[in-house]
Formats: C-alpha cells, structure tokens, sequence
C-alpha cells in the first residue's frame, strides 16, 4: 500500500508538506501541491480512512436518506451534492432504508453528518428518532422538523409563474400538480397559486388545480389530457415539477396542440434539462447548482458546529424561455 512517506520521498519534500497538499492546504504552493498531487495520482495512493479518522475524530463520510419517491429533481440533487462533498474530502453513504433504520445505521458507521430529504413519509418519522450526536440537515422539510434546514420557498415561485402568464395576458391558467394524498411541500405550492390568482383578480376556481394520483409523468399526461377537454380551454398551465412536466408536453402534443402558441407552459424545478424538453421550458425555482452548494457549506458548517441549529430558505426565480408567449 502506498503511504504518505512513499510519495513524499518520490517528491523530495517532507511528510508534513505533502499531508498538507492531500488536505488542499493553503500553506502548500500551488505548484508543489499539484506536483504531488500528480504523483499521488501516479502511484496510486489511497488515503487511509481509518486512520484518518483516529486522528481527526472524524470519518470523512456524509450520510444520506434517500426519499421513498423517485424523481429527476432529486436525482440531479444528489449527483450534484455528492461532487461538492468529494471536493471538500468526503464520501457520501447513501441508504434506501425508511428514516429510522437509515439514521441508525449511519449512527453505527459514525458519519459526520447525516442528510435528509424529506418527503410526505418521512414527516412523521422525525420526532421519533433518538437523540443524536450526529448532525443531520434536511433538505424539503422546513418548518416540519426541529433539525436544520435548507429549503427553497416554493410558494413564492408560483407566484412568480401566475404573474409572468397574467402579465402576458392569460387569465385561464391551470396548475398541475396535487396529488391525492396530503403532501405538504405540493400544499404550499398550491395555497400560493390559489392566492395570487385571487390577488390579481383572476378567476381561480378549485378546478383550476388538477387532482392525480402522484407526481409522475403518467400523473402530468393523464392530468393534461383532462384539461386539454375542458371547454373552454386553459390558454397556460403551471406544472408542479419536471416529471409532470414531461407528461403534460406529451398530452398537449398528442391532442395536435403547440407550445406556446396555443398554450403556455411553466415549469416548477429549475434544472439544466429544462431547456430540452423538445421546447426550451420557462421555469421557476432555485437553479440545482445554488440548491447543492448551500446544502454543502451548511452541512460541512453543521460538522464544525454539531450543536447549531440553522434554518435557509432558498428565493426562487423565473427564467423566460420560449414554452410562454402572449395571448393572441
């Protein structure tokens, strides 16, 4: 096994310089760190984690609890989050296990830091769990824990969608997104289309928001194709999330409709994919690469700080692209 001394001897330099260019150290030269760093490389060098961890009291792994639904937002979320924690020297541990078998098996590995993204199964599991030692951050749970907290204000970004269509000239505008059981993230999402359609004196009606079995793609089409019937028509419709988005795009273009000439689409979930969607999508929400880098720096914060609390929510924004236009 390649060690430290082995790579310090390669390089000439001493133990302690290139401990510190493992450690991206700002004391070490950016020439000699990468000369290092090269032969690291080179000779295959592995860092000893168990060791590490000896001296460190730390073990140099995040845990994460994956949610009980599949979906592109998350997934791009945690490929994301797990490239940040890489750079800062971490590996991610992730587990499929409902929240308290998860967190307890993380307990038992020792990771620094736990990661939760939380969803309508996981709410109520939360105050059940036992007193930790171990950090843990929820992303899509705030306000329903009493552990820390990233969040993205999603009330606020439908409002946003309802006021760039209603500035364009729709006032027939639908929503896409409730899905039978109570879930409280989708909850905000519609209180908030509700008021501002109200607050801009449009017509919002409880038929405005259409009811589905889940978030899915199958979910969106199956909803589009029952709004594509109504009469009148919606001349826009807001889309809860990228899967009912996907499904929506697909309803519209089977019934022989165009987007946006005869109806606008908005989009919640402000991901790099949306501009490929077969029409450049305008959306609203917090870009994924604000969303991971935030969730980052607060868990690394949380790790040098295990007993802060600390709660950040996100402002969304609109990006204009060619999925809305002005009503003709």
């Amino acid at each position: 096994m390649v060690t430290i001394k082995d790579i310090a001897d390669r390089a000439g330099v001493s133990f302690s310089t290139v401990s510190k260019a493992l450690r991206d150290s700002p004391l070490v030269q950016h020439k000699t760190k990468q000369h290092i760093l090269a032969i690291a490389k080179e000779m295959g060098y592995q860092p000893n984690i168990a060791a590490r961890s000896l001296v460190s009291r730390k073990s140099g792994a995040i845990g994460v609890v994956w949610p009980s639904i599949e979906r592109a937002a998350l997934s791009s979320l945690i490929t994301k989050i797990n490239e940040q924690l890489e750079m800062q020297g971490y590996v991610t541990l992730l587990s499929i296990s409902n929240l308290e078998s998860a967190v307890e098996i993380f307990r038992r590995y020792q990771v620094d830091a736990i990661l939760v993204f939380g969803d309508q199964d996981s709410f109520s599991s939360f105050n059940q769990l036992n007193p930790l030692q171990i950090p843990i951050l929820t992303y899509g749970a705030a306000g329903y824990t009493p552990y820390s907290a990233v969040d993205v204000n999603r009330g606020q970004a439908v409002r946003l969608a309802v006021r760039h269509l209603a500035g364009l000239g729709h006032t027939n505008i639908a929503y896409i997104g409730e899905p039978q059981s109570h879930d409280p993230l989708q909850t905000v999402k519609i209180e908030a289309f509700r008021e501002e359609m109200d607050a801009l004196g449009l017509p919002a009606a409880h038929e405005a928001v259409l009811l589905m079995n889940g978030l899915e793609f199958h979910d969106g089409y199956m909803a589009a194709r029952t709004m594509l019937e109504r009469s009148p028509r919606p001349t826009a419709v807001i889309s809860g999330g990228v899967d009912l988005t996907r499904g929506i795009l697909r309803a519209i273009g089977e019934h022989g409709l165009s987007v946006p000439q005869d109806l606008s689409v908005v989009s919640y979930d402000n991901l790099p994919q949306m501009e490929d969607l077969g029409v450049p999508m305008t959306v609203v929400g917090v870009a994924i690469a604000t969303i991971t880098s935030v969730i980052a720096a607060t868990i690394l914060e949380l790790i040098d700080q295990p007993e802060s609390l600390k709660t950040v929510y996100l402002e969304p924004e609109l990006v204009v692209r060619s999925s809305t236009s002005k009503m003709n």
